[in-house]
């Protein structure tokens, strides 16, 4: 198994897989009349993490699903990246992870079995650090390895956290670096210099957990996380839905070690222009550096947070006790006539 490279077997790439956002909205339109649900809380309006259903007690149970590609040849390694991807939606409405199932598809004729259980594993693994349960799931034989996860969850209605709530005049914050695509894009390519893939994939199974104990927080107005649209199209989504604008301060945006010197290499995936040209007229006019970087699409990336002025020094306390050292990088602005301006 040691010599098994599952991403020969895949045309795309983790979270760099999906359909871009522009497609998305023709796949999802609709001509069948809206019925409303009084207590589905979240649904797919706003295209938030996960959707939440009101049990009538205070609180709401969550429910989420994400499958991809692998985007490392590992399959152990792909089994916990997954995994803690989709775990991921749960944490960003603050909510707290009950249990998952599986969502597997294995080309038979061509991997081993034994390399799909060690898929497994690694969700299973992952499962166990969240203190949840695997289950179940179910498994098809497809003509690319797939896995991802269902996942239920259970929020206070209170500290629900949603993509259409952020508010003017706010902070802004990411919990984890970009650069996944990039360095992902290296590997594929043959460039990744020894140790740097590790750099990503660190980050890529590093559980959102914070997203339950920043939720508290009444001054954090919205909570994303960032993945396949990239920093930008997530927050497009964020002020989109609350009417709003944002400004991203490019240099404080962190990135992960030597993401410059792999865009200089030309690893830039397909996903980034894919993205760009979905949300890119909503966007004001940026350096292309600028554009191959918040348009990366992220794997099992971090939380995009809003955070009231007033409220920043107790949320900071907070992702500082957690291990995190995090800055502002940017503000919410009243609307604009772009959703998103990065100086």
């Amino acid at each position: 198994m040691k010599n098994i490279k599952l991403t020969q077997y895949s045309h795309g790439a983790g979270c760099g897989c999906k359909i871009s956002p522009k497609l998305l909205d023709t796949i999802l339109q609709s001509n069948r009349e809206h019925i409303p649900y009084s207590q589905l809380l979240v649904g797919n309006d706003t295209k938030d993490d996960a959707a939440a259903f009101d049990l009538g007690n205070g609180t709401s149970v969550l429910s989420t699903t994400d499958f991809f590609m692998p985007i490392v040849d590992d399959p152990f390694t792909f089994g916990r990246i997954a995994a803690t991807n989709a775990i991921s939606d749960i944490y960003a409405m603050g909510g707290k992870p009950l249990m998952a199932i599986a969502i597997f598809g294995w080309p038979i004729d061509k991997l081993d079995a034994a390399i799909g259980r060690e898929v497994i594993e690694g969700g299973r693994a992952v499962c166990e650090a969240a203190g949840i349960p695997l289950a179940g799931g179910h498994s098809i034989d497809s003509p690319e390895p797939i896995f991802g996860l269902a996942v239920t969850g259970l929020a206070e209605n209170k500290n629900l956290k949603r993509n259409d709530t952020a508010t003017e005049n706010c902070e802004i914050f990411l919990t984890k670096p970009l650069g996944i695509g990039i360095l992902t894009t290296a590997q594929k390519q043959g460039k990744i210099a020894d140790g740097d893939i590790d750099i990503a994939v660190e980050a890529m199974c590093t559980l959102n957990k914070i997203g339950q104990e920043i939720s508290l927080l009444e001054g954090v107005t919205a909570i994303t996380d960032v993945t396949g649209f990239g920093l930008l199209g997530h927050l497009s989504e964020i002020c989109e839905g609350s009417g709003i604008s944002a400004r991203v301060e490019f240099d404080k945006v962190p990135t992960l070690k030597n993401v410059d010197k792999y865009l200089a290499m030309g690893c830039v995936p397909g996903g980034t222009r894919r993205n760009f040209a979905s949300y890119g007229k909503k966007i004001a006019p940026m350096t292309q550096k600028q554009e191959d970087i918040l348009c990366d699409a992220q794997t099992s990336g971090g939380l995009l947070c809003v955070v009231r002025k007033e409220s920043v020094a107790e949320f900071l306390a907070i992702t500082k006790k957690e291990g995190l050292d995090l800055e502002s990088i940017g503000q919410t602005l009243k609307q604009t006539e772009f959703l998103v301006e990065v100086v």
